[in-house]
């Protein structure tokens, strides 16, 4: 995201855009690539709701997240773009305030990869996760990745 720190990012999280709501989709691709034609999508607060449950030393990913949220409401699917999105805006959110946190820093993006759209970035992302005990390793040689090593052993689980 751009010019952060001119943005109220908690007027944002609480702006529910007229969530929770459905949305039938017809393109056949896209049907097929998310297993059906109901699409959910959430409002920003679900997201940083789940994101708080998320106790020390687990981790969850956006598409966990999004599977759970499709399942609680009987859709195929929760709308990807609006995730990553909401996902952010609760981050940096919880960036704004001086207390009642939220730790984003522990919901990672599809494989365990870490965040490059958080507040600091990779590098304070890698900072709190190493701190829970988690070991970050690099993947890529000129598209350089960092992911959460064995993620899936500290998922956390929402069903």
């Amino acid at each position: 995201m751009a010019n952060e720190d001119k943005k109220d990012f908690n007027a944002m999280l609480r702006d529910s855009k007229d969530m929770p709501k459905f949305q039938t989709i017809t393109d056949q691709k896209s049907i097929e690539k998310y297993g059906g034609d109901r699409m959910y999508f959430a409002p920003p607060l679900d997201y940083d709701r789940v994101m708080r449950q998320v106790p020390w030393g687990k981790v969850i990913t956006i598409d966990k997240i999004r599977a759970y949220f499709a399942r609680l409401s009987k859709a195929d699917f929760t709308e990807p773009v609006t995730a990553g999105i909401f996902v952010s805006i609760a981050a940096w959110a919880s960036h704004q305030r001086s207390e009642d946190i939220t730790p984003y820093w522990r919901t990672l993006k599809a494989n365990g990869e870490l965040n490059p759209k958080y507040p600091g970035g990779i590098a304070a992302q890698r900072e709190k996760l190493e701190a829970e005990g988690h070991v970050i390793i690099q993947k890529g040689r000129t598209n350089i990745r960092y992911f959460v090593k064995d993620y899936e052993d500290s998922l956390m689980d929402l069903s």
